[in-house]
């Protein structure tokens, strides 16, 4: 990568990591494109010359953290493929790893899917956001129900989609109680148990 190249990329890296600082202290409304270009120590111009909005910023933020998280369960599949149970614990283990301060991302995921609801564009990027990571996500499930010769008896889209919104009602109940229900335990319990019921 080159001189101007790299630069880039660390300007745009600086602006995500101020951006979620930022967007936790003060909401995703309440935070402007004035309070990131602050906090990463940049001017409006290094802003829009990376992200056309703070939307944008966001899908940016999301994309990273699915990225990060393909890639780890990518790397599972070697020794985890023949153990689908084993494996679906790492990924659950990997989605609140991927996200790093789970508090900080659920508040940012859930405000961002709020103004995609209320925004026509915003839900448009949202929804192809979330299609590609989905589609990462069960194409990993069907090759490791090939290597392992699993069959499911459900579209293996549709239990990606299950996971996810499991996961991700969970974690806003943890998150609220903690005592009550620690993180991860939700899933652990009941999605093997999901798992058992769709498969062969």
């Amino acid at each position: 990568m080159d001189a101007p190249k790299r630069r880039r990329s660390a300007t745009r890296a600086r602006l995500l990591d101020g951006a979620l600082e930022v967007f936790a202290e003060r909401g995703f409304n309440g935070a402007s494109v004035e309070d990131i270009c602050e906090r990463a120590g940049f001017t409006r111009g290094a802003f829009y010359s990376n992200f056309g909005s703070k939307d944008e910023l966001v899908l940016a933020l999301f994309q990273a953290t699915t990225d990060r998280l393909l890639e780890q369960i990518g790397a599972l599949l070697p020794d985890l493929a023949n153990q689908p149970g084993t494996l679906l614990d790492a990924v659950l283990g990997l989605l609140d790893e991927a996200a790093g301060d789970t508090r900080q991302w659920h508040l940012i995921s859930t405000e961002f899917t709020l103004h995609a609801l209320r925004n026509p564009e915003a839900a448009r990027a949202l929804n192809r956001q979330r299609a590609m990571f989905r589609s990462s996500l069960t194409k990993l499930v069907e090759e490791i129900s090939e290597i392992s010769g699993m069959r499911m008896s459900v579209p293996a889209e549709q239990f990606v989609r299950l996971v996810i919104a499991v996961h991700e009602g969970a974690r806003s109940q943890s998150l609220l109680e903690p005592r009550k229900l620690p993180a991860g335990s939700l899933e652990r319990t009941f999605l093997p148990m999901v798992l058992t019921a769709v498969t062969d």
